[in-house]
C-alpha cells in the first residue's frame, strides 16, 4: 500500500525511532510501513491518523486498480 508516512514523519523532523515511541510500535514497524512491506491494521491506522491530524486515506492509499476493461 502507498502511503506519506515517510514524508508526514519527516516534516515533524521525527525519526523512525521517534515516531515508533509515539505510536507503541518497533522502529523496524515504521521502516516496514514507510517502505511498504507491511500494511498497519485499522487500530495502528487510526493512531497514526490522530497522531497526523490526517484522515486515513490521505495517509494510505490503495494500490492502483486496473483500470476498466484490463486485466489485472
Amino acid at each position: 500500500m502507498k502511503n506519506q508516512l515517510k514524508t508526514l514523519r519527516e516534516a515533524h523532523g521525527w525519526t523512525q525511532g521517534a515516531l515508533a515511541d509515539r505510536l507503541g510500535v518497533s522502529r523496524q514497524t515504521v521502516n516496514a510501513l514507510e517502505t511498504g512491506r507491511y500494511d498497519p491494521a485499522l487500530p495502528l491506522a487510526f493512531r497514526i491518523a490522530r497522531l497526523f491530524g490526517q484522515p486515513i486515506e490521505l495517509i494510505f492509499m490503495p494500490p492502483d486498480e486496473p483500470e476498466e476493461g484490463q486485466n489485472p
